[in-house]
C-alpha cells in the first residue's frame, strides 16, 4: 500500500509539473487558429499548395541523387578483346578466335560469377558506347599494347577529359585484357607507358590552343609529370583474360559502381 501511494504522490506531480506546458500549448494553438480565421481563404490556399509543391520537389530531387546508375561502360580499341570479355562477364562463356563486333554489345545482366555463388547482385546494364554511366571499363590488349600506345592513350585521354566523365567523377578502370599470354605486357608497365603518352598529349594539344574546344577539361597538375592519380575521378589499373574466364578484378570494379 506504501509503494501504491508513493506512485500516486509521484503522478500527482507529474501532473502538476505539466500543467503549465498544456497551458502554454493551448494557448498558443488558440492564437494560431485565431490567426488562421483572420487569414483569406485564397491565401491560405496559396501557401498550403506552395508548401505541398516545395515539399514534392525538395523529394524529387532527392530521390534523383541519390538513385545510382546500373550503367557500366565497356570500351577501347578494336581487337583488345571487349566481345570475349563482355561475354565472359554476362554468362562465362569462352569464345576462341577473333571476334569483332558490328553492332554494339548491350545487354542487362547479373554478373555470371554472383549467379554461380548465387549471392544477391544488383542487375548490371554493360554497354560498349557511352550514355549515362556508373563506371567506365576501358579495355587495352595487353599483347599488342606498343604498337597501339598512343592510339590507346589518346582515346583515354578524350574520355578523361569529357564534362559528362570529370563532373560526375566515374570511376575508370584500365583492364589490361590477354594477360593469359606469355608475351602480355603487366599493367605497370602499360599504366606508366599511357602516363607518358597523355603527358605528351597534354603538351601537344596546349600548344595548338589554349582553350582546347575538343575537351572540356584539362589533365594532371601544370608544370608536374602526369599520373592517374591527379585526375579528378578515379582511375585504376587490373589485368583480365576473357578468355581464360579471369575476370575476378573486372567483376569487383563493377560491383563497387553499381552496389546500392
Amino acid at each position: 500500500m506504501e509503494g501504491l501511494e508513493q506512485w500516486k504522490d509521484r503522478l500527482e506531480q507529474l501532473k502538476s509539473q505539466l500543467e503549465p506546458w498544456k497551458n502554454q500549448l493551448e494557448k498558443c494553438l488558440h492564437e494560431a487558429i485565431e490567426y488562421l480565421n483572420q487569414v483569406p481563404p485564397v491565401q491560405l490556399y496559396a501557401a498550403i499548395a506552395v508548401l505541398l509543391i516545395s515539399t514534392l520537389l525538395l523529394l524529387s530531387i532527392r530521390l534523383f541523387k541519390h538513385a545510382k546508375s546500373n550503367t557500366v561502360i565497356l570500351t577501347g580499341l578494336s581487337g583488345s578483346g571487349k566481345t570475349v570479355l563482355f561475354y565472359q562477364l554476362r554468362d562465362g562463356s569462352v569464345h576462341q578466335g577473333t571476334i569483332t563486333s558490328m553492332e554494339p554489345n548491350e545487354s542487362t545482366i547479373v554478373l555470371n560469377s554472383d549467379s554461380n555463388k548465387k549471392r544477391k547482385s544488383k542487375p548490371v546494364h554493360i554497354v560498349d558506347f557511352l550514355p549515362r554511366a556508373a563506371g567506365i571499363v576501358f579495355v587495352v590488349d595487353s599483347l599488342e599494347f606498343l604498337p597501339n600506345c598512343h592510339l590507346t592513350s589518346e582515346y583515354l585521354y578524350d574520355i578523361l577529359t569529357k564534362a559528362s566523365v570529370v563532373k560526375k567523377k566515374i570511376p575508370v578502370l584500365i583492364c589490361c585484357n590477354k594477360n593469359d599470354k606469355v608475351t602480355a605486357h603487366t599493367k605497370e608497365f602499360i599504366r606508366k607507358q599511357m602516363e607518358k603518352e597523355i603527358d605528351k598529349l597534354r603538351a601537344s594539344r596546349s600548344a595548338i590552343s589554349a582553350a582546347d574546344i575538343s575537351n572540356d577539361f584539362t589533365l594532371g597538375v601544370p608544370e608536374e609529370s602526369f599520373t592517374f592519380s591527379q585526375c579528378r575521378n578515379k582511375v585504376t589499373v587490373a589485368e583480365s583474360s576473357g578468355l581464360t574466364g579471369e575476370v575476378g578484378q573486372v567483376e569487383q570494379f563493377i560491383w563497387e559502381c553499381v552496389k546500392p
